[in-house]
């Protein structure tokens, strides 16, 4: 089934540089339209106005389209990392050049998009029935920045000391 509904991502004038920001980070990124501001706009004729692309799996568009709100931590983009190596890796990409890390996973890039690199075994210790293991694993990622996939075994797992 076609994705019916599309996050779009307001720039004030950095669509271009997100897009080759992002393309150099997702392997599997493509852009799939274009188009350009014309004469008499309020940009220089042939800047990009809007684009649409695939990236990780998931369409989104974006508009350079000058001042408005910036981006901010009420809408962010989850990115569910198959491993440790996975989320080392995107971790790393989206802060080079002035992104932030924050906490629990999440991180602004250099453009002020929230993300938050997760890797599915914490989505699958999350899930486990027992409350004890659950509140473990949930006590150790409140104290990550990026997410540790071993310490949350640990956590899990017991092996580590209780989180107070």
């Amino acid at each position: 089934m076609a994705q019916n509904i599309t996050p779009c991502l307001w720039f004030e004038t950095d669509a271009e540089a997100a897009i080759e920001f992002y393309r150099g980070i997702f392997d599997d990124f493509e852009v799939t339209s274009r188009s350009d501001w014309g004469p008499g706009s309020p940009f220089p004729e042939g800047t990009l106005l809007s684009a649409r692309f695939r990236m990780h799996g998931t369409e989104f568009m974006l508009i350079n389209a000058g001042p408005h709100d910036t981006f901010n931590d009420s809408i962010s983009l989850y990115v569910k990392c198959a491993d440790q190596s996975e989320v080392d890796r995107l971790w790393s990409a989206l802060l080079d050049g002035g992104g932030r890390e924050t906490q629990c996973g999440w991180l602004k890039d250099r453009f002020g998009i929230s993300w938050q690199i997760v890797p599915v075994q914490l989505e699958q210790l999350l899930g486990d029935p027992d409350p004890e293991k659950v509140q473990r694993v949930t006590a150790a990622m409140l104290q990550m920045v990026k997410i540790d996939v071993a310490g949350l075994q640990a956590a899990y797992e017991g092996t580590t000391a209780p989180v107070s």
